[in-house]
């Protein structure tokens, strides 16, 4: 059944959108599942969980960190982690620089924008995010790439607000691949489980998906 539900979701989402498949709470059996139907992106929400993993499943596996992420636990995965897409502050994209030098790398990182109308998501302003960019500090970082945007829409039924929130993102989107030079700015992350056709439908090309993997 997990093979069909991946292979159902690919086949209706193209393939201009990559699926990322989000494993938080699931058995490290589910997972190599889904790895073994030739699956390699998968996401955590927590640095503790994505060790644990790591640990456990094949090292091909292209690990992106979803959740909260504090300066702290950025030592952690910075030699493996493929992408970070919740970047929300200057401070944290430091931290991600410091280590990704230390260990010799590059590390791909999306800046989250708020989008929704909850207190509960994490997230830059538009404001914040000119101002991340604009800064002097982040000019001279040379171990992160800024590889895109990443937006959580609020937790609602109502499909208008939901769209609408994806719209918003998708233009700042552009606005900012318009405003600024990047080595390469091509990843809008937006869309989960319940919304992730209207979000593909808004702009979104890589969405994040976890219960409709494993139902």
């Amino acid at each position: 059944m997990l093979a069909e539900n991946i292979s159902g979701i690919k086949q209706e989402i193209g393939q201009n959108v990559q699926l990322v498949i989000v494993s938080k709470y699931r058995q490290v059996s589910e997972i190599k599942k889904a790895y073994d139907t030739g699956h390699r992106v998968f996401a955590e929400n927590r640095v503790q969980s994505l060790l644990e993993r790591r640990e456990q499943l094949p090292h091909d596996i292209q690990w992106h960190l979803i959740g909260h992420l504090q300066t702290n636990k950025v030592k952690y995965i910075a030699p493996f982690i493929h992408c970070i897409q919740s970047v929300d502050s200057l401070s944290l994209l430091s931290e991600i620089n410091k280590y990704a030098a230390k260990n010799n790398r590059v590390i791909d990182c999306l800046l989250q924008i708020y989008i929704a109308s909850e207190d509960t998501k994490f997230g830059l302003s538009e404001a914040e995010c000119h101002e991340l960019l604009q800064s002097e500090e982040f000019k001279v970082m040379a171990n992160i790439r800024i590889r895109g945007l990443m937006g959580m829409a609020s937790n609602t039924d109502n499909k208008e607000q939901v769209e609408k929130e994806f719209k918003s993102l998708k233009a700042f989107f552009e606005t900012i691949k318009s405003g600024y030079t990047f080595e390469q700015f091509d990843v809008l992350s937006m869309g989960m489980s319940g919304d992730y056709m209207l979000a593909i439908e808004c702009g979104s090309n890589m969405i994040r998906v976890g219960s409709k993997v494993f139902e």
